[in-house]
């Protein structure tokens, strides 16, 4: 009997974590943290539910922390299998888990904890990790996994695994994150057909972004009338694909005189380390992208923009006179640089600060989002005075009709939906819109429950 288990990312965004096993074979698709309130949640060092040394492979989607963030634990507590992703992946998630590990430590030292891995860890993880293709075959025991486009961030992978049943070969799939198709600059998800049970993602299943050409606009708005205003515009950006999308529109604005001549800059070295990965891995890219490269254009490198990744350096940003553009991380503001010039420029109304991306429940980008009147920034009070955007059209996650039309190309053999890796509200919208316009069983899983296959 084949099962699977949801143990992370079951009625919440972060910490995906899924347990399929047959008779013969257990593998796990991703590993992540669960991020908020804090980055290190107390339930982030807790022990396995499932025994790590009788896990046989673990198949990682893409390489975000909440998709990849404990597999130095898990190696720690004695898994030994292999671990497989796209080549980018494999190299973001080196990226990746040496910055969470920094920032664990920190916070390690001002909660008086012990952090739960360590660059040993690492470092082990990535001795048992191997690096696939798109549309390549892995078999792991009497399972077989072929690797999809996802289109979420560069190297994104959706699996798709054949397992043997009594009455035949049965297929899952498990989307990890779908992308926000079409991208400007990565390649775009692949649909996926003839698979019995599908495991998707719902981060916005319950709402619709604008389109391309309207986020684009939005952006060139926000930026002019911050100009005008002669503020700072802020943009709390994801160091993996949000800010390489971003200096890619920005490039295309500056070049086509769009946009005023500002200072622009990118202050945050783990997105400057991560745009280099990128630059190693052009043959992801998107045809419109890979054209302005071969007519000689740096998508990453403009008039304006200044790539700040040492202490100093950023620091030296407040000595610059607005108007200018500060992309810093994190994504949902609960650390790094950005917290630093939210300080500065949240009490000027003539600053803006510009949301482009998903804000979890708990996160201070959220609750700023939704209204707050101020916010405690480093043990201070800070007022809240700058204007407040948000476009979510720069989500690199699929909306609710793109994950929709994802289910519906397959509909005609699917007998479960199993929808994860969504606040309940979302996740709970999605499943009722499959069930009432599909006619097919779609499913909430909750933390921990199984089911049979």
């Amino acid at each position: 009997m084949t099962q699977v288990t949801f143990y992370g990312g079951a009625q919440a965004v972060t910490g995906a974590n899924h347990l399929l096993e047959t008779e013969k074979t257990r593998i796990l698709v991703d590993c992540g943290l669960s991020q908020c309130p804090r980055f290190c949640e107390a339930k982030n060092r807790e022990d396995f539910a499932y025994d790590p040394s009788s896990i046989d492979a673990l198949f990682v989607t893409h390489g975000h922390i909440d998709h990849i963030g404990r597999i130095p634990k898990l190696v720690r507590d004695g898994f030994r299998g292999v671990i497989y992703s796209t080549h980018p992946t494999k190299d973001f998630g080196a990226l990746m888990l040496e910055d969470s590990l920094g920032i664990l430590e920190k916070e390690a030292r001002s909660d008086d904890e012990k952090v739960f891995y360590s660059r040993e860890d690492i470092d082990k993880a990535l001795s048992l990790w191997k690096g696939c293709d798109y549309g390549e075959e892995i078999t792991v025991g009497d399972i077989t996994a072929t690797v999809h486009d996802a289109g979420h961030i560069l190297g994104s992978a959706a699996y798709i695994f054949a397992f043997p049943t009594e009455i035949g070969t049965k297929k899952i799939a498990f989307t990890g994150d779908l992308g926000n198709s079409p991208a400007p600059l990565i390649t775009p998800t692949k649909l996926i057909t003839d698979v019995d049970y599908l495991v998707i993602e719902s981060v916005y299943g319950d709402r619709v972004h604008e389109t391309t050409g309207e986020r684009k606009t939005k952006l060139e708005r926000v930026i002019e009338d911050t100009f005008s205003a002669g503020g700072t515009l802020m943009i709390p950006a994801f160091s993996l694909e949000r800010t390489q999308e971003l200096l890619y529109e920005i490039n295309e604005l500056v070049e086509h005189k769009r946009i005023p001549r500002v200072p622009i800059f990118i202050d945050s070295p783990l997105a400057i380390k991560a745009t280099r990965i990128y630059a190693a891995y052009t043959t992801y890219f998107s045809k419109e992208a890979q054209k302005l490269i071969k007519e000689g254009d740096d998508l990453f490198k403009f008039p304006g923009l200044k790539l700040t990744e040492e202490t100093e350096e950023s620091k030296a940003i407040a000595n610059v006179p607005p108007p200018k553009i500060i992309i810093a991380g994190s994504g949902m503001m609960h650390g790094g640089r950005i917290a630093h010039h939210a300080k500065r420029y949240l009490p000027d109304p003539k600053s803006t600060l510009l949301f482009i991306g998903y804000q979890a429940a708990g996160s201070m980008g959220r609750r700023i989002y939704d209204g707050a009147k101020d916010i405690m920034i480093h043990g201070e009070t800070v007022p809240i005075r700058a204007h407040i955007k948000a476009i979510g059209g720069y989500s690199a996650h699929a909306d609710s009709d793109a994950l929709f039309e994802y289910v519906e190309h397959t509909a005609s053999t699917l007998k479960t939906v199993f929808v994860v890796q969504g606040e309940p509200k979302s996740a709970l919208f999605l499943a009722q819109r499959i069930k009432d316009n599909l006619g097919i069983d779609a499913k909430a899983p909750k933390q921990e429950d199984t089911f049979n296959l």
